[in-house]
């Protein structure tokens, strides 16, 4: 992060008004101060009740109970915990509380503290959130049938992040069910060094709407979108306490069992860096990545219809829960789907998708100039990748027609059979700015006969402190993906300065070389499963 440039500054407002008029679908923002605990409702259904539950610091978090029909005086049932989504109250996971309760389960969903009427304020899955957890389980071993033996938590989004954060401090939890979460906070909002415009706008716009964010959140958001870079250790110091690989060693310790799925678009919390806690974990562990953008991938099962996500959950809770022997841990624990494909494909672990590699080299010496938008982009969070995942229709442009001036391109071969892309494409290449700092981002498209490109992958770069005129070597993973190149079509990379997903830190007058040198020559490393 640099200092806001004019240029920076205009574009990180007219998206940060955009999310906030978005977020306004979401409703209004509850009152000031969460209303005084009241008595618990009375049942609106069978083995549903709602709560007031103590939490951490002496706040109430508002929530619900699910328990088992016909529970005898003395039965004890293995008990699972769902915090609530990001600006989403407890009633979040009604469907799927009720379809685990039906099962055998004494479910507890709770709003996360700082949201709507649960008490306390927004601390980013911080410590008071991970103590909330505890809270919970202590509640619900008190004042239901749950077994203290057998305990689960589980969530979405939000959710996801704090269960992977709890299992790590409180050694009761046996099994994780964390979807379309995240691992490592900086790698998912500040990948390449770069800040997620969007993403952190949406967020915050979400949680100013929906809660009373703390003042710690308030300062970190101000020095995130300023790109005050003199308080970038103190935002890395920030994330990492909220990060589950922080606490890898204690949730390896601790040894629940655990099962992440998420998006391969998802534009708030990349797949990367949870393929790469999912590597780390040496207990029971399970990865499935689909198509489709934040949380779209479990979205139709939250509203109780059939989906594969959900029923891979409840598959995972009855394994290591209720020890049944249903066969998902035999199963290979790497599951994927294309993006352009039904099927599912299994691997034995993360470093086997992608096995064969292929290396298009970037040759020559490319000039560009910052700061103008070449019609290459990432999409709208939360939007693109969605259309991608239900009509096919991922962000596309014309690549005989993006201005050369304004974008790098590079083109492969037309490939005379089908390409499988599948894991981490690697870009490497040398470039030399003209100032100290610099944002370029890197786009891989499938590029038909006619010359539309369908955007397969991106990722941005960010770089502060470079010496004007003095060549650097530039090395950035793409965002994880699983997509099937037509026989016919060539894959097309390429490299601009804008994009509204991100923020940029280019000065007026920018330009970027790329070059290709004989001692170190650039490339594009594709990753291709295995024939």
């Amino acid at each position: 992060m640099g200092r806001p440039y004019p240029a920076l500054r205009t574009t990180a407002s007219i998206g940060t008004a955009a999310v906030l008029i978005a977020g306004a679908a979401l409703g209004a923002a509850p009152a000031a101060v969460a209303r005084p605990p009241a008595a618990p409702a009375a049942a609106s259904a069978p083995g549903l009740k709602f709560h007031d539950i103590p939490g951490s610091g002496g706040i109430t978090l508002k929530g619900n109970v699910f328990t088992p029909a016909g529970a005898e005086p003395g039965d004890r049932h293995p008990l699972i915990v769902l915090p609530s989504s990001w600006a989403t109250p407890q009633i979040e996971y009604l469907a799927q509380a009720q379809q685990l309760a039906d099962s055998g389960y004494v479910v507890v969903s709770y709003t996360s503290r700082g949201f709507w009427l649960s008490g306390g304020r927004i601390e980013v899955a911080g410590p008071p959130d991970i103590a909330d957890v505890s809270a919970v389980i202590d509640w619900a071993l008190a004042h239901t049938p749950a077994d203290p033996q057998r305990i689960g938590m589980g969530g979405v989004s939000y959710g996801a992040g704090i269960s992977l954060l709890a299992a790590g401090h409180d050694k009761r939890i046996k099994a994780v069910v964390a979807l379309s979460g995240w691992a490592d906070l900086i790698d998912s909002i500040c990948s390449g060094r770069t800040q997620h415009l969007q993403a952190a706008a949406l967020l915050g716009g979400a949680g100013l709407l929906t809660g009373r964010p703390s003042d710690e959140l308030n300062t970190t958001l101000a020095d995130f979108l300023g790109s005050d870079l003199a308080k970038e250790p103190d935002m890395i110091a920030w994330g990492k306490k909220r990060s589950p690989v922080t606490y890898l060693d204690a949730i390896n310790a601790n040894g629940a069992a655990v099962m992440m799925g998420n998006a391969w678009g998802d534009t708030i919390f990349p797949p990367n860096q949870y393929a790469s806690f999912y590597e780390k974990l040496s207990g029971p562990k399970r990865l499935e990545f689909r198509p489709g953008d934040h949380a779209t991938a479990e979205a139709t099962g939250l509203l109780g219809l059939p989906n594969d996500t959900w029923t891979d959950a409840h598959r995972w809770f009855d394994r290591y829960l209720k020890g049944e022997r249903n066969g998902i841990d035999q199963e290979q624990p790497v599951q994927l789907k294309s993006r352009t494909d039904s099927g599912y494909e299994g691997y034995p672990d993360w470093k086997s998708v992608g096995a064969d590699r292929k290396r298009i080299a970037l040759g020559g010496t490319k000039k560009i100039y910052a700061n103008v938008d070449s019609g290459a982009d990432g999409g709208i969070v939360m939007l693109s990748n969605a259309l991608d995942q239900f009509v096919k229709l991922p962000p596309v442009a014309s690549i005989p027609l993006l201005p050369r001036t304004f974008a790098g391109v590079w083109q492969s071969e037309r490939y005379g059979s089908a390409q499988h892309i599948r894991g981490t494409a690697k870009l490497h290449t040398t470039v030399t700015g003209n100032k100290e700092s610099g944002t370029l981002v890197a786009y891989l498209y499938d590029e038909g006969p006619l010359g539309l490109g369908k955007l397969v992958s991106n990722a941005p770069y960010t770089f502060h402190g470079r010496t004007p005129g003095r060549p650097f070597g530039v090395d950035l993973e793409l965002f994880s993906t699983a997509y099937d190149l037509p026989a016919g079509h060539r894959l097309a990379l390429v490299v601009d300065t804008v994009d509204p997903l991100y923020i940029e830190h280019n000065p007026p007058g920018s330009q970027l070389t790329f070059s290709s040198p004989d001692t170190d020559p650039s490339y594009l490393s594709v990753p291709l499963r295995e024939k």
